[in-house]
C-alpha cells in the first residue's frame, strides 16, 4: 500500500488506519501529498475492514506547515486536481470536504507544527487531539497577504465562534494546545507522553462498535452545509492572491527560509519582519 501513497506510510490493525504523513523536508501541503490522501480516501471509502483513520506525523516538528508557497511560481501545478473538485468549490475546499465527509471516523493525532491548509485539515477531521508543550496551530494567510481559502474561515467560525475565528485569521500567531482545547479548535489538549496511548485506545474502541453505530452516529450529527460561505471565502481568498503585496511576501518567504526546517520554526517571525522590511522601502 505504500507504494501507492509516496508521501504517507499506512498500516491497518483492528480496523484502524494509521496513516503517518511522511513527506520531507517538512511536510507542505502539495500536489502530490493531497493527492495520495484524496486517493486513499477514496480507495477505503467502501472498504468495511477500515472504521477508522487516525492520521498522524512521521515528523516530531510539523504535521502540515501550509500549502506549498512554490504554487505562486506554478499556479497550473493544482489544475488536474481543481478539475475533480465538486462544482463550487475550489481545490483546497474540495480536499478539506474530502476529509468532512470520510464515512470512517477520522481523527488527528496533532504534536507538531499546522498552518494554513494544514491547519485547514485538522479542522475538516471529525476529531483532533494535541500534544501539550508541542503541537501549535495557526491560520498564518494574512501574513501572506491573503486570506484562508481552504475552509478555514468556515470551520473556524462554526468551532470558535466569530470573534475567536477572527482573532486567529488576522492575528496570525500560533495557538498552543491548551488554548486551542479551550476555544474548541481541537477535542482535548494532552500530556505529549499520553497522547498516542489516548488516541489509540479512542480509536480501537470506536473501531469495536457493533455494526451501523459509526454511520448512524455521523449522519445524526449532520455535518453543516457551509457551500454559500465557501463561495464567499475564496472570492475574498482570490481577490488577495492576485495582488502584488501577496506575490512579494509569498516570495520573499520562500527566499528567506520558508519551506525549510528553520525557517518554518519561525515562520511568522519571518513574514512579519518581511513585511516591516518591505512597508519601509515603499516609505522611503
Amino acid at each position: 500500500m505504500a507504494e501507492d501513497f509516496p508521501t504517507l506510510r499506512i498500516s491497518l490493525e483492528r480496523g484502524v488506519a494509521d496513516v503517518v504523513i511522511d513527506h520531507p523536508p517538512v511536510n507542505v501541503l502539495g500536489v502530490q501529498f493531497m493527492t495520495d490522501v484524496l486517493h486513499f480516501l477514496e480507495k477505503v471509502r467502501d472498504d468495511s475492514a477500515v472504521r477508522v483513520i487516525v492520521f498522524s506525523s512521521a515528523d516530531p516538528d510539523f504535521f502540515i506547515p501550509h500549502v506549498d508557497m512554490t504554487l505562486v511560481d506554478d499556479p497550473a501545478a493544482f489544475d488536474g486536481l481543481a478539475a475533480k473538485a465538486p462544482e463550487g468549490l475550489n481545490v483546497f475546499q474540495a480536499f478539506g470536504e474530502a476529509v468532512r465527509h470520510q464515512p470512517q471516523v477520522t481523527i488527528v493525532k496533532l504534536a507538531g507544527i499546522a498552518r494554513g491548509g494544514g491547519a485547514e485539515f485538522v479542522a475538516a477531521a471529525d476529531m483532533a487531539f494535541a500534544a501539550i508543550g508541542r503541537a501549535r496551530l495557526a491560520q498564518v494567510e494574512a501574513l501572506m497577504g491573503i486570506t484562508p481559502g481552504g475552509g478555514a474561515t468556515q470551520y473556524l467560525g462554526q468551532r470558535l465562534g466569530r470573534n475567536r475565528a477572527l482573532e486567529v485569521v488576522l492575528g496570525g500567531d500560533p495557538v498552543d494546545a491548551e488554548t486551542a482545547e479551550r476555544y474548541g479548535w481541537v477535542n482535548r489538549a494532552l500530556p505529549a507522553d499520553e497522547l498516542d496511548a489516548f488516541v489509540d485506545r479512542l480509536a480501537r474502541n470506536i473501531a469495536a462498535l457493533p455494526d451501523g453505530v459509526i454511520e448512524a452516529a455521523k449522519s445524526a450529527v449532520p455535518a453543516v452545509d457551509p457551500a454559500e460561505g465557501f463561495a464567499r471565502e475564496h472570492q475574498a481568498w482570490a481577490g488577495l492572491i492576485a495582488r502584488p503585496a501577496a506575490e512579494k511576501l509569498i516570495r520573499g518567504g520562500l527566499e528567506r527560509g520558508a519551506h525549510t526546517r528553520e525557517g518554518e520554526l519561525r515562520l511568522e517571525e519571518l513574514l512579519r519582519d518581511l513585511w516591516e522590511e518591505l512597508e519601509g522601502r515603499a516609505g522611503r
